[in-house]
Formats: C-alpha cells, sequence, structure tokens
C-alpha cells in the first residue's frame, strides 16, 4: 500500500546543493530518494543521518543519468520503494570549460546528456505517477543561461535548454503537474576541473549587489518553497543570485 507520506526524487543529491536540498525537504516530512552516480559512501552517510532522525524516510539510488536505460531504473526503484512520487528535482549536473575551438564530441555528451537530456527523459518516466499525485519538479537552471559564462558555450546552452523545457513542461503538464525552476549565483563555487581562482571569484563578487555568496540553505530554501508552498506557481524560474544578474 502506497505510503501516505509524500516522496521527492533528488538527483546528484550526495553532495553540494542536492544534499542540503535532500535535509532541506526532508525536514518538513517528506521521505526522500536520494540519486548519485559515483558518491556511494555519501549518499549512504546522508540517508543513515534521516533514517536515525525518521526510521524509513530515505534511500539511496544509483544510476549514470547520461544512460537512458538507468534513467528508467531510477524512477522506477523510486517509487516502487515507498508506492509513490510527488517531486523531482533534477539538480545533477556537470560544469567545465569547453572553447568552442577545443570542445570534442564527448563533451558535447557529457553535457548535453547529463543537463538537459537526462531531466527531459527521468521527467518522462516519472510523469505517471507524478500526475497521479498532482506533483511538482524543480529544474536546476543557472543565470549563465541567460548571461553566458566566458569559454562554456556547452554548459549554457545545456542550461538555457532546461529553462526552455522548464517552461514548456509548465504549460504542457497543467494542472496535474507544476513545473519551475531554480537559477543559482555564486553559491558554492565550483570543483575540480572548473575550479575557480580566487581573483575570478573576486570579480564574481565585486559585481553581485549583496557583496558574498549564497548559502546551500538559500537554494534549497526556495526548492522547498515551490514544492511545498506554491501551488498557483508553475512556470517560473526564480534567481537566487544575490542580485548577480544585474549586473552581467
Amino acid at each position: 500500500m502506497p505510503s501516505k507520506t509524500p516522496v521527492a526524487l533528488v538527483t546528484g543529491a550526495a553532495h553540494r546543493l542536492g544534499a542540503q536540498t535532500a535535509r532541506t525537504l526532508h525536514a518538513r516530512g517528506w521521505n526522500l530518494v536520494v540519486h548519485y552516480r559515483s558518491r556511494e559512501e555519501q549518499a549512504n552517510s546522508l540517508i543513515e543521518q534521516m533514517n536515525r532522525q525518521r526510521p524509513d524516510s530515505a534511500c539511496a539510488l544509483q544510476a549514470d543519468l547520461s544512460q537512458t536505460p538507468a534513467l528508467k531504473r531510477l524512477a522506477s526503484g523510486a517509487v516502487e520503494h515507498w508506492g509513490r512520487l510527488d517531486a523531482l528535482v533534477n539538480n545533477a549536473s556537470v560544469f567545465f570549460p569547453t572553447p568552442t575551438a577545443e570542445a570534442t564530441e564527448d563533451d558535447w555528451d557529457t553535457i548535453l546528456n547529463t543537463n538537459l537530456r537526462a531531466p527531459f527523459f527521468l521527467l518522462q518516466a516519472c510523469l505517471t505517477e507524478l500526475r497521479r499525485n498532482r506533483g511538482s519538479v524543480v529544474n536546476l537552471i543557472d543565470i549563465y543561461s541567460e548571461r553566458p559564462i566566458d569559454d562554456h558555450p556547452l554548459y549554457c546552452a545545456s542550461k538555457a535548454g532546461l529553462a526552455a523545457l522548464t517552461r514548456s513542461w509548465a504549460k504542457d503538464l497543467a494542472p496535474e503537474v507544476r513545473v519551475n525552476g531554480v537559477s543559482p549565483g555564486a553559491i558554492l563555487w565550483p570543483e575540480g576541473e572548473a575550479e575557480m581562482d580566487p581573483s575570478a571569484q573576486r570579480a564574481i563578487l565585486d559585481k553581485t549587489p549583496m557583496a558574498r555568496t549564497g548559502n546551500p540553505d538559500d537554494i534549497a530554501e526556495t526548492i522547498a518553497f515551490l514544492i511545498c508552498d506554491a501551488p498557483f506557481i508553475t512556470g517560473q524560474i526564480i534567481a537566487v543570485d544575490g542580485g548577480r544578474s544585474l549586473n552581467m
């Protein structure tokens, strides 16, 4: 018998903004499906914390979002665990520079498949259950979807496409399913290959009216608001950027 507790699937939820989003929804009484690709230890640590707070309230599922069969398995696994699905947060994303003269087909496939193709086909696989529960979808966009960052044409294109999907879905899936987006500004600095040097970070903050980075809570609380507290909001993309987009 399906659980009476609403269930959310958050992709890329083992760390950073995805993990904070999962914690925030859990604190509001939701059950969580924590998706991860390679961060198994972090995902298991997160769900253990949640299950200590409230038994049988979180599970972790692994999937490579660039593979279509994995998307279907993730969706079915999320629904089967508690017998329902009420919200999908498309948070998982890849970010690295791809100058036009140097970008490869592999770069194209990696970025577009993860950032744009996966959200589309994952929602498609979840759609029956989201419609059944008059659910909600929140996509993590980026302020760079409208005002591109240098040497990241593939990333910017992927996020612009996700913004277009957000608005298209809001029209096509209403009234059963609401679809919105959140566009972070400077919240957490990129890691790994895309890591910024301190001077680049300072340049961004100098153009941010709030003159500081945001906090993961700023994103997580906005997502929770759109899912839990905004039954008449759909098709909107909220910039949570400290005003940075005013100066881009």
